[in-house]
């Protein structure tokens, strides 16, 4: 078996391999031998993925015995539903998997996508001006590989979705294949901008598989199946980040195969911006870091760790919403200074008016009096951490 070839696109085995450990990567299992699993290594992809791959080959009638081997994986394992693989046996078996049979696809699709062909969308989308560009280019471009599946992009200006619409019957490949498409393009969006993409949801229209507790680990926050197509959504403000990668990145990402896992992008770009508008929303229930979190869908700790990295934290957040929002009542509202201080969470007029005070330099009463002046050396969050004006959505010019 010659060695891997790192042209193409090798790395998207490694987008549906589960990593228990995402920070660490593991080293390829040599291929002298089967064995059920390599010691030492945690096992959590499930057998339906091998099966997937394996009909790949049946379909192409090709002998999959030798692949498995190199993975080292056991033949008697596929009889096992139940089974699991680690992510690196299951990364060295669809990387050769796709060289065997010239097929990017893995048998998904009425025509093969000879090796190469998803890095040559990787490169045709690298040069758009902003993600959303980006991705309609893949769209377009996925377009002319195969139309068995048409990718499209849908923006009302707030909520972004990518969905799949089928025209072709894809038989018993059919949740590897949407389940692999997605994870390609989340996947390679993430490295382009360098940022974790929060999902909002992701759907899939099949029955929930046995093996369903392995799709929040793919794609975080909440999966529904029996939906009526596939596909994930995410804030449309993500659409306007701008690429941070370039052709030299591209070809070393490329060469060597990197992991492009949602989970190895701990920074998410827009984190402010999300917490500012959790904030915002009292019906949302994010009124504290723990609530923060959950309608986040990150840990407590992550929260907290991705706002520092930001130069943040959930009580400046909190200070710089609360000040923009007494300020509004303020000029707008004749509510007496008491009943603003319980609108914002405060037990006291004492207790809201020094806070107040430490914002903008001024108490309420003053504030309003003065017409909602503030001190210009005021460093507090009513001068240099207001709120930057938002437009309505983002607007994208059209991709030439």
């Amino acid at each position: 078996m010659p060695k891997l070839k790192g042209s193409g696109f090798a790395f998207g085995a490694r987008l549906v391999a589960y990593r228990a450990n995402p920070g660490h990567t593991e080293p390829m299992p040599q291929a002298h031998s089967y064995a059920t699993r390599p010691a030492g290594r945690q096992a959590a992809t499930p057998m339906a993925f091998v099966q997937a791959v394996v009909r790949g080959f049946e379909r192409h009638g090709v002998d999959p015995s030798g692949a498995l081997q190199r993975a080292q994986i056991a033949p008697s394992l596929l009889r096992r539903p139940e089974a699991r693989v680690t992510a690196a046996q299951f990364e060295l078996l669809c990387g050769t998997a796709m060289q065997q049979l010239d097929d990017e696809a893995l048998g998904w699709f009425s025509r093969r996508l000879p090796w190469g062909s998803y890095g040559l969308l990787c490169r045709a989308s690298l040069g758009a001006p902003n993600l959303g560009v980006a991705l309609k280019r893949w769209c377009r471009h996925h377009r002319l590989l195969t139309d068995d599946v048409v990718l499209r992009l849908d923006n009302d200006g707030q909520l972004a979705t990518l969905a799949i619409d089928e025209n072709r019957d894809l038989g018993s490949l059919r949740e590897f294949c949407l389940l692999t498409s997605l994870r390609y393009v989340h996947g390679y969006a993430c490295w382009a901008v360098d940022s974790r993409i929060a999902l909002r949801e992701t759907a899939f229209p099949i029955a929930t598989p046995p093996h369903a507790a392995v799709y929040p680990l793919l794609f975080p926050g909440p999966v529904h199946f029996d939906a009526p197509r596939a596909g994930f959504s995410f804030d449309a403000h993500y659409l306007e980040l701008p690429l941070r990668r370039d052709e030299r990145a591209l070809r070393t990402m490329l060469q060597h195969a990197l992991p492009l896992t949602v989970l190895q992008y701990r920074r998410d770009r827009l984190l402010v911006q999300r917490v500012r508008e959790l904030l915002h929303d009292p019906a949302a229930g994010a009124l504290h870091a723990e609530g923060l979190a959950r309608a986040l869908n990150v840990s407590l700790r992550t929260l907290h760790r991705h706002l520092r990295q930001e130069g943040a934290s959930v009580q400046s957040l909190k200070d710089e919403v609360r000040c923009s929002r007494a300020q509004e009542l303020l000029r707008r509202t004749r509510q007496p200074v008491k009943q603003i201080a319980r609108h914002l969470g405060y037990r006291s007029e004492k207790s809201f008016a020094r806070a107040f005070r430490q914002w903008t330099g001024a108490t309420p009463s003053d504030w309003r009096m003065g017409g909602g002046l503030i001190r210009s050396d005021t460093n507090s969050p009513g001068v240099s951490g207001r709120i930057p004006h938002r437009p309505e959505g983002p607007r994208m010019a059209e991709d030439a």
